[in-house]
């Protein structure tokens, strides 16, 4: 794919699974919509079932039905046209030779829409690198976010504390077996609650935990590390919320009280290290060396990999994961990354803090907000 300066900006998607639309035009739906973009005026298609909602709700100079290409051709098939043949259609409306599309736009549709006239050109990077740059108003919806990632969080802090652990050490609450699932229950509940879309939360305890995607299953046990890691979406804006917490109900072990305490020790560390002009690369690599030194190695048993062998964090915004990557950037004012390092060791367990910052002009600041304790 080559960089190029196309005659106009294409995108054909769903918004609810799709951020560059929801950033370009501020519009929310389940089916797929057109957005269509030259010389800084913005164009939505969208079919009569949305038509009134994204006149009123989409941040576009235009909102046109598509009926108004589908019911010519239509009459000239004898059958519905396909979306290709009504994108082909508007854009021989607009005269449009070339336009650029997302890297990760359909073949198939790319393939009928240049058989109609148009030559499509993936763009090589992102679409809208200006999402990394987070405006005052994305701020304010990530921070929006991340209180409804609080509440959820709370509620799973509340029913652990809660439980009571039995002699066979195994966790019980309202009268049953404290598993994975409930507990993860009462936490989608909750962000639901708060206006959130819950994602895949994860709750998992012991060496489950040593998976850092494991969502977790089964009965939790107290006296272990149980890690919370909560990402939902504010269903108001579509912005996301992070947040990652590692407790013990009950007492902790020494070793476990020494791991969480140096997995704290380094997200300080790698907080104070997102100086504008910083190099991710060198700052990830002063971390890993952090880890090092208070003896916790990262290494391959087995096949299985120990300590810490993922990133440091990650961009947050309409995506949970998106650019930049704390260790693949030099640091930005206004980028919004997760802050999260973590260490797994089978045997003893995983530990993941993590928490969402933005990088200052002249120093960083935490957009989350909610207590760090490891004993419950």
């Amino acid at each position: 794919m080559k960089k190029t300066t196309p005659d106009a900006r294409l995108i054909v998607a769903t918004p609810e699974t799709c951020a560059d639309v929801v950033y370009a035009s501020g519009f929310f739906a389940p089916d797929p919509v057109v957005y269509f973009e030259r010389d800084g005026e913005r164009t939505l298609l969208l079919s009569r079932l949305e038509l009134g909602r994204g006149r009123r709700e989409a941040r576009v100079n235009q909102v046109l039905a598509s009926d108004a290409f589908a019911d010519p051709l239509r009459r000239v098939l004898g059958r519905d046209p396909s979306m290709p043949e009504i994108v082909g259609a508007f854009l021989k409306s607009r005269r449009v030779r070339r336009v650029s599309v997302p890297r990760d736009f359909s073949v198939g549709i790319a393939k009928k829409i240049e058989a109609q006239g148009t030559k499509v050109e993936p763009v090589d990077g992102e679409f809208y690198p200006q999402r990394e740059i987070k405006s005052s108003a994305e701020i304010r919806c990530i921070r929006a976010a991340l209180r409804i990632t609080e509440a959820g969080m709370a509620r799973g802090m509340e029913v652990l504390q809660a439980s009571r652990a039995g002699r066979d050490g195994v966790l019980r609450w309202g009268g049953g077996v404290l598993t994975s699932e409930r507990l993860r229950a009462e936490i989608d509940c909750a962000v639901l609650r708060a206006g959130g879309q819950p994602a895949n939360t994860i709750v998992a305890g012991g060496d489950q935990a040593c998976d850092p995607h494991e969502r977790g299953s089964g009965p939790l046990r107290g006296g272990v590390p149980i890690i919370l890691d909560i990402f939902p979406r504010d269903v108001r804006s579509g912005y996301y919320g992070d947040l990652s917490r590692t407790v013990v109900r009950g007492r902790a072990s020494e070793s476990v009280r020494r791991m969480w305490q140096t997995v704290k020790a380094a997200q300080a560390l790698a907080y104070r290290l997102l100086r504008v002009d910083g190099d991710g690369a060198d700052a990830e690599s002063q971390v890993r060396a952090f880890f090092e030194k208070e003896g916790y190695p990262t290494v391959e048993r087995k096949g299985v990999w120990t300590g810490f062998f993922h990133g440091v964090g990650h961009g947050l915004g309409l995506e949970v994961h998106e650019a930049p990557r704390y260790g693949k950037t030099r640091f930005r004012a206004g980028q919004v990354l997760t802050v999260e390092p973590g260490l797994y060791y089978p045997g003893l367990g995983g530990v993941r803090i993590e928490d969402v910052a933005r990088v200052g002009s002249s120093r960083p600041q935490w957009l989350s907000d909610y207590p760090v304790e490891l004993e419950l």
